[in-house]
């Protein structure tokens, strides 16, 4: 099968679309025939190492000292099942499914375990939109639920509004009762109202563009702020939220736990089924959508992560594996 390979952490020139051998199917694995995948932030950084400082090891030791140990990037995808483990009970052959894993989606076939977060995919999404969802969502959720605890009536204000967390950050958030703001470019600002925001900032306006509004969360979904300049704008019970984060949040975080005032709170999210089961429910209902910025095809791979790289991106990087119909 045809795979996009790194054998080696660096830039985006690092990857190369080799032939290797499809992934064996386990007695709980299904194996999956990739129509859609992505290029996700998570990818890029992961690709590149690029981390702070202090996660670099830990990163190193998780995936790989000298370059990672599996070497198939991507996580988020869409495609048929074209096999089942002798146990596997959940699906069958010819089905339609998305899911997230840490890697391996960039690649013809891949194989993961039916009880993983893993799903057939609502009817009337294309598996382009399908693969679009499960990373930006499942972060936002985590993120607006349990770490932020965002609460109904709040004001939050997403940083990177358009990007591939911030437009299920703005949906959700809206979704959960709140006021929402979204701070992006003004070429993306209809597309952030679409969305369901109340209200955009310029994102070229910074902490002015915030005039004399104050927010309950502020949700930076690509490391954009400083909790200095926007603390003015922050209620006195409010929370800084990073999603991508360093020493200096850290440490903001461990201090302003021990005062009143604003709080700085960073966070991870996984790929817990069970929300992924929740962010499958509310595709269903119509409560969220995904946005694709632009498709790829696998031999442009490069081309992708340079695209996610440059900052700025709209919605989802989908690489399709197989054309539409």
């Amino acid at each position: 099968m045809k795979a996009a390979i790194h054998r080696r952490y660096g830039p985006p020139e690092v990857l190369r679309i080799e032939e290797v051998p499809p992934p064996p199917v386990g007695r709980r694995d299904i194996r999956v025939r990739v129509h859609a995948s992505t290029v996700t932030s998570g990818d890029a950084r992961l690709r590149s190492l690029r981390a702070s400082a202090i996660f670099r090891l830990p990163i190193r030791l998780a995936f790989g000292l000298r370059g990672p140990r599996q070497p198939i990037p991507g996580m988020e995808f869409a495609g048929e099942v074209e096999a089942v483990g002798a146990e596997v009970t959940r699906f069958r052959p010819g089905q339609a499914v998305f899911g997230i894993m840490l890697r391996g989606a960039n690649a013809e076939y891949l194989t993961i375990r039916e009880d993983a977060a893993v799903l057939p995919i609502p009817a009337g999404l294309t598996f382009a939109e399908a693969a679009a969802v499960p990373f930006g969502a499942l972060a936002a959720l985590a993120f607006l639920r349990d770490v932020a605890r965002l609460a109904t009536g709040e004001r939050v204000l997403v940083v990177g509004a358009a990007g591939g967390v911030g437009v299920f950050a703005v949906q959700i958030a809206k979704h959960l009762g709140a006021h929402v703001t979204g701070l992006c470019s003004a070429a993306n600002a209809e597309l952030v109202r679409s969305l369901g925001a109340d209200a955009v900032i310029d994102r070229s306006a910074g902490p002015r563009g915030a005039a004399a509004q104050t927010y309950d969360v502020i949700l930076d979904t690509i490391g954009a702020t400083r909790f200095a300049e926007w603390r003015p704008f922050l209620a006195p019970r409010g929370r800084h939220v990073f999603l991508s984060f360093g020493v200096r949040e850290m440490m903001q975080m461990a201090m302003t736990t021990l005062r009143r005032g604003p709080r700085v709170l960073c966070g991870f999210s996984g790929n817990d089924p069970k929300d992924f089961a929740r962010v499958a429910a509310m595709l269903e209902a119509g409560v969220i959508r995904p946005v694709i910025g632009r498709r790829y095809r696998l031999d442009d791979i490069v081309e992708a992560h340079r695209e996610v790289d440059g900052g700025g991106k709209r919605g989802s990087m989908v690489v399709q594996l197989i054309d539409p119909p």
